[in-house]
């Protein structure tokens, strides 16, 4: 089987974006008001401050992440793919991978 990496670059921009919204929630919640969508969009590096300083990533821990989730993903598809067959079924459906979840995140 031809096993796909996942593009740390990828990995690397969705980390990006959560620390955006979570930086963004943590400021408006000081402030107790609702982020909108407007606020996601015009964050940039938001001070030099230690407490609005960007949160960055070592190219290693992104490179080590990408290959944790393309495991986990693989381990899931794997799992669902045996209650599938113990089923008698030849394709994988939703409540497959509702069935094997809970272990999944207990063994990860």
């Amino acid at each position: 089987m031809d096993e796909q990496n996942i593009d740390p670059g990828l990995i690397h921009e969705i980390f990006k974006h959560v620390w955006t919204r979570t930086a963004l929630e943590r400021e408006k919640n000081g402030r107790n008001e609702a982020p909108t969508d407007a606020d996601f969009v015009t964050v940039g590096g938001a001070g030099t401050s230690k407490k609005n300083r960007p949160t960055s990533a070592n190219s290693n821990a992104l490179k080590l992440s990408a290959e944790l989730i393309r495991i986990f993903i693989s381990e899931a598809v794997q799992r669902a793919a045996a209650i599938a067959e113990a089923e008698g079924e030849s394709k994988i459906e939703a409540t497959h991978f509702e069935r094997i979840l809970p272990q999944l995140l207990l063994d990860f």
